[in-house]
């Protein structure tokens, strides 16, 4: 792992030995009871002794209900509680919880106090518990989750995807001396890093520092701010005498310029400064901050693409969303690191974190790793018009939280928020004027669903996203092309996204009998349908540059409590790997194939298995070169280039009765590479318009 990644393990911005910041893990220990309950917070945790489950955090209570049912799932109220014993050398210190994220609503008490609450299942909190705890003795802590959805906190329902409720990610124990670095600053690191005018010659860096004084009285202090490469050579430092104000927090600046910097280049080279912020007293470190720094400028230029430090850049999209099957939300980092993995090995170049905050770990890697990122906020699918405070809450956490990650280069407003159109534009302007006061220097963007550009929701963003699911939601496959030659020659100057786009797949619905469309409502969602709309509509992306850029939808299937669609309740099958990562469909061949520096080489309708048709077609995709095909041993004639370079469809193809092998080769630089398939033919049928029998036993139901 790289070695910043591993400083910045879940945004702890952790000190080294002998500094006074201390940041622990606080994820063991916990009991938890789940509701519904009558009583308050106190006096239902007093009434349960011997009755709580014993759970490690991250812990949710809905990995099973809210992935298997449809609209039958707990929503509601849980209870954690945990005993701390609190050293006595903790009386004069600053003591905080940092919770990465409760779902959805949370009240934190300590020895039956209140110490905080926040509104918002995606977002990092911190809590002060310093005042109500009791040195030297132990100590009760409890936490109330509430996922029920209610009209003044984003998401106001399920519908998109589910709230899971609990302490779904790490809890840390921060402690710190009375002047520090701000802590409770949105939860953020205190640290702010700017960049200006950045180019290969040089770069302006200005460091923006927090600092916190609870000691009631001026306190004289150095701050330090230094630069140290990749490999820990110190490139530029600058100190500050400083005088503390008694209360409240005050921020100080420092400015560098970085001569001729190793630019961060996406996926090529993300090469990663580290910034050190060190706050000292009488010679001593008494607090210690490090952040990345990835020199980088981004561009984007309507009609002509994505601009990544002056050259042009290809965003190859796709949409992730963080659950997983029996997990739910509650992941650890080795679940991050494998869905980044797919992610990287497809060829993505840039993920849309849909539709909420998600894992600081998740971005910290996508820094390491080059991906660019949209990050945004879970305003979705409706208003009630009681949620504006807490959306900008949420936008305002989500920028502090995530600020110096240079892998994000867009803050999302919203996504396919409906009527009323009045409020939601407002609303909608009200954010982005908060995005640009937060960070004057990154993109927003907002997302429908509409697909025309003068619609009133999508004039109050730097960036135009669109969701079109042509010839799954609407019209048909190729009405693509009409689509965006349309907005190219009516509105040239606007920066255009295609947010999402794609089809269910059930890996269980097999058919080669496909139109150019899908009634969606229906419980038959076959594969090939979905590879027949990625094959056609990424031809249609490529050759457009005035889609900037694109994000599939979506690269694992995921939870949708509220949806029971496709032979499988609660669940949206659009992904390129199944719910429980262990298939890839032919559409995620597709794409690395297209993408991927990687060799590629991949028979299709490998699970299509039961042939409808004598006479068919065999499709390979290959970045390596034609490719040879064999049935039964004899090769194929009369190979046809289909939609983009690695597309090699052979018509006309007759199977044999019984068994059929088909075997793809391809020979590059002295090396065979191979893939192999078995189809088996009984008999004309047509099974294309049936919904095959459910195989739910392959999803653990």
């Amino acid at each position: 792992m790289n070695k910043l990644v591993s400083l910045l393990l879940a945004g702890l911005f952790v000190c080294g030995s002998g500094v006074a910041r201390d940041v622990t893990s606080f994820n063991t220990g916990w009991q938890f009871k789940k509701g519904p309950f009558s009583a308050d917070a106190m006096k239902a945790a007093s009434q349960w002794e011997g009755k709580w489950e014993t759970v490690e955090i991250p812990h949710t209570w809905n990995a099973r209900d809210m992935q298997v049912r449809y609209n039958n799932f707990y929503e509601g109220v849980g209870y954690y509680k945990k005993n701390f014993f609190c050293p006595g050398d903790l009386k004069d210190k600053r003591v905080f919880l940092r919770f990465e994220g409760v779902g959805a609503c949370s009240e934190v008490y300590v020895n039956g106090r209140l110490a905080g609450t926040h509104k918002g299942g995606y977002s990092a909190f911190v809590v002060e518990i310093g005042p109500s705890l009791k040195p030297g003795s132990d100590n009760e802590i409890v936490v109330k989750a509430d996922n029920q959805s209610r009209p003044d906190v984003i998401p106001v329902n399920h519908v998109l995807f589910g709230v899971y409720g609990g302490i779904y990610r790490p809890v840390w124990l921060v402690v710190t001396g009375k002047s520090s670095i701000a802590v409770n600053d949105c939860a953020s690191s205190g640290v702010y890093i700017t960049q200006k005018n950045v180019s290969k010659r040089s770069a302006d860096i200005a460091v923006k520092v927090k600092l916190d004084n609870a000691a009631l009285h001026p306190v004289p202090v150095v701050l330090e701010n230094t630069i140290y490469t990749q490999e820990g050579r110190k490139v530029a430092s600058q100190k500050q005498n400083i005088e503390l104000t008694p209360h409240g927090i005050q921020a100080c600046v420092a400015n560098f310029k970085l001569n001729h910097p190793h630019l961060w280049q996406g996926r090529e080279d993300p090469y990663l400064y580290k910034v050190v912020s060190r706050l000292m007293q009488d010679g001593h470190v008494i607090d210690e901050v490090v952040q990345p720094l990835g020199v980088r400028k981004y561009e984007i230029i309507a009609g002509k693409g994505f601009y990544l430090n002056g050259e042009k850049y290809p965003m190859y999209g796709v949409c992730r969303h963080q659950d997983w099957w029996g997990l739910g939300s509650a992941l650890k980092n080795e679940n991050h690191d494998f869905d980044l993995a797919q992610i990287m090995d497809v060829g993505a170049t840039t993920v849309r974190f849909a539709h909420y905050q998600q894992s600081d770990y998740l971005y910290s890697r996508c820094d390491s790793l080059g991906l660019i990122v949209w990050a945004e906020i879970p305003f979705v699918n409706r208003v009630t018009g009681y949620e504006a405070e807490n959306a900008q809450s949420q936008l305002r956490e989500l920028i502090r939280q995530n600020f110096n990650h240079p892998s994000i280069y867009v803050w999302g407003l919203h996504n396919e928020v409906y009527h009323p159109h009045e409020y939601t534009s407002q609303l909608t302007a009200a954010l982005h004027d908060l995005a640009k006061t937060e960070d004057p220097d990154r993109y927003t963007v907002s997302v429908n669903g509409y697909g025309h550009m003068e619609h009133p929701v999508n004039l109050n963003a730097d960036i135009q996203g669109m969701n079109r699911y042509f010839g799954w939601y609407e019209k048909k496959i190729q009405d693509i092309d009409a689509w965006v030659e349309g907005l190219e020659e009516k509105y040239p100057y606007e920066k255009l996204m295609l947010s999402e786009y794609g089809a269910d797949a059930n890996i269980y619905h097999q058919t080669e009998y496909l139109g150019q469309s899908l009634n969606w409502t229906k419980p038959y969602y076959p594969e090939t349908f979905q590879t027949k709309t990625h094959e056609y509509q990424w031809s249609v992306i490529a050759r457009h540059p005035y889609i900037i850029a694109s994000y599939l939808w979506n690269m694992f299937d995921f939870a949708t409590p509220m949806a029971d669609r496709g032979g499988i309740p609660g669940r949206n099958m659009k992904g390129l790997m199944t719910f429980d990562r262990k298939t890839r469909k032919d559409s995620y061949f597709w794409y690395k194939a297209n993408w991927s520096k990687e060799p590629v080489l991949h028979l299709t309708q490998r699970r299509n298995v039961d042939r409808e048709k004598q006479e068919t077609s065999v499709t390979v995709y290959s970045n390596i070169g034609m490719p040879k095909v064999f049935l039964n041993g004899r090769e194929l004639q009369g190979v046809r280039k289909g939609y983009t370079d690695v597309h090699y469809v052979f018509d006309h193809v007759t199977l044999g009765d019984g068994k059929n092998r088909l075997k793809a080769v391809v020979s590059r630089d002295g090396k065979e590479y191979t893939d192999e398939i078995e189809w088996n033919y009984s008999g004309e049928k047509n099974r294309g318009t049936e919904a095959y029998e459910n195989k739910n036993e392959h999803f653990g139901l």
